[in-house]
């Protein structure tokens, strides 16, 4: 496999116009002006990588992605930092969860290595994307799906992998402000020997029935119990969630049923560096509820790609609501937001070993470069 990435420029007079106003990005609203794209078959393997301009993608009627799901996606950032430097956080652990992914759902999968380099050249090309005002990013959108247009219930034999970008603000319209949680007794996200642990796309079309409701009732996001006993808290909306009781940092563990967030795994690791006691354990909604009603639940936040840290501020639970921390941003959710978007933009020490400053193309790497 050549794995050299062909490279065609949109010209200057088909340039997109970028947003000029960082305040109303908003997320997921605009895209930069080129792609990555590569395809696999059984015969070549992975092969044709390259970036263009950006288009509409080509896919038969009949593919098996539109008819029997078999799509993956991973999300991730890139950051321009003070010094004019761009980052990346952790990019190969997105690399390795969309591994994870495929191999549930029985699809092809890139390599670490090729993963990043898809990512980085996308990034550099379109590097003029990346905003540089406080709470924004380049949002990252690499996806593999199932092209072979076949009718049929089996594993495909053709693939696509894809990377889109483009420049994204704060996730929530209200920023990093406390929101709003509906716990929901009836509508489950996932159940054990299922796609819990998956980043795929059923995942996400499953959620949206409970999400409406808890939008309907006016309320930010969904608070998902398993599926089983309805009394476990596994997962907030799209994110994984975390509560502190009494000094200690509680979050459900993983088990099949809950997405391994890059984010989850990242607070978890800062908070033992700070000396934190943090468990991952089963944690009832009926503990959740108690502690919140004696006041030992001094906080409770959600994290993601995303949002990094969504602070909660009021859960709704068989009709009834009780408050976390009066309502307001507690002092955990605010040091771990400042600290990791600091860390992102290469503004703090990184004793993890967690960030990567991108700075050039390797020619090397690049088989030639054209204009449309």
């Amino acid at each position: 496999m050549d794995k050299r990435i062909a490279i065609r420029r949109v010209r200057s007079t088909h340039q997109k116009a970028k947003p000029t106003d960082p305040t109303k990005l908003g997320f997921g609203r605009y895209f930069s002006d080129h792609f990555f794209a590569t395809e696999f078959d059984r015969t070549n393997g992975w092969h044709l990588a390259r970036i263009e301009p950006m288009r509409t993608l080509q896919i038969d009627p009949a593919a098996i992605c539109l008819h029997y799901g078999q799509e993956v996606f991973e999300g991730l950032k890139a950051y321009r930092g003070k010094d004019g430097g761009i980052y990346l956080f952790r990019w190969q652990k997105n690399a390795q969860r969309i591994q994870n992914s495929a191999k549930r759902l029985m699809m092809e999968s890139v390599d670490e290595e090729f993963f990043g380099r898809a990512v980085k050249s996308l990034v550099l090309i379109d590097q003029e994307w990346i905003p540089d005002s406080p709470g924004s990013s380049l949002y990252i959108r690499p996806t593999i799906i199932a092209t072979d247009p076949f009718l049929g219930v089996r594993p495909g034999d053709e693939y696509a992998f894809y990377v889109i970008v483009g420049p994204v603000g704060a996730y929530y319209p209200q920023g990093f402000n406390p929101v709003r949680i509906w716990v929901s007794e009836e509508d489950v996200r996932a159940v054990r020997g299922g796609l819990g642990e998956a980043k795929t796309a059923a995942n996400y079309a499953h959620s949206l029935q409970g999400q409406k409701k808890a939008a309907s009732l006016g309320y930010t996001q969904v608070l998902w119990l398993d599926a089983i006993e309805h009394r476990w808290v596994e997962e907030v909306g799209t994110m994984n969630i975390f509560f502190v009781i009494k000094d200690e940092l509680i979050t459900p563990p993983l088990g099949g049923t809950i997405l391994p967030g890059i984010t989850r795994d990242s607070v978890i690791q800062i908070a033992r560096h700070w000396g934190m006691k943090v468990t991952e354990r089963r944690i009832s909604i009926d503990e959740v509820i108690e502690t919140a009603k004696t006041g030992d639940l001094t906080e409770s936040f959600g994290t993601g790609t995303a949002a990094v840290i969504s602070p909660v501020g009021v859960l709704s639970y068989k009709g009834a609501e009780v408050q976390v921390n009066k309502n307001q941003t507690g002092p955990l959710a605010r040091r771990l937001f400042d600290y990791m978007t600091r860390l992102q933009h290469g503004e703090e020490e990184d004793v993890f070993g967690w960030i990567e400053r991108i700075d050039q193309l390797d020619p090397e790497q690049l088989a030639i470069t054209l204009s449309e």
